[in-house]
């Protein structure tokens, strides 16, 4: 979300903790009947900018919610290709270092991996997004590049295990 804030010239920090926070009440609420919206009560209690709170609620098909900002669309086209792209790198020995494009193609088309992962709303992403699909591809890895000792997927501390 931060890569794509810089590339838009938003704001970096509320695309970050946007894309922080979109599934922080997964574990209380682990089901679609209640994640994201149960959630949104939280955030609003504890002052979360409204413009966040609908970010998140729009992340999910379910809520009925349109996207209309460059924020909505970036964090729903992030959302299930981070999960992917992190779960290609955790298989490399070389983490996130040197993954292009292809590899994570290659990962999408293989509906047994990371089969959580909706490659329908990939597709949509992508979509809304309105780029290439390698080019979001190669924007959202080098996003995570930028983070990767957090994420723990770079290469050298795969290797440490």
């Amino acid at each position: 979300m931060r890569f794509y804030a810089r590339k838009y010239a938003e704001d970096e920090e509320t695309w970050g903790i946007t894309g922080l926070l979109h599934d922080f009440d997964w574990e209380i609420h682990p089901n679609l009947e209640q994640h994201p919206q149960a959630g949104a009560p939280i955030l609003r209690e504890r002052g979360v900018p409204e413009e966040i709170v609908r970010a998140i609620l729009s992340h999910a098909d379910h809520t009925g919610i349109p996207r209309e900002t460059l924020m909505e669309k970036a964090l729903y086209a992030c959302d299930e290709i981070s999960g992917l792209i992190h779960a290609a790198c955790l298989m490399r020995p070389t983490g996130i270092d040197d993954i292009k494009p292809k590899s994570v193609v290659k990962k999408l088309k293989d509906k047994a991996f990371a089969a959580g992962v909706d490659r329908e709303q990939v597709a949509h992403g992508v979509e809304l997004i309105g780029l290439d699909r390698n080019e979001h591809i190669q924007n959202v890895v080098d996003g995570m590049r930028a983070v990767a000792e957090a994420l723990g997927i770079r290469g050298e501390d795969l290797q440490k295990g």
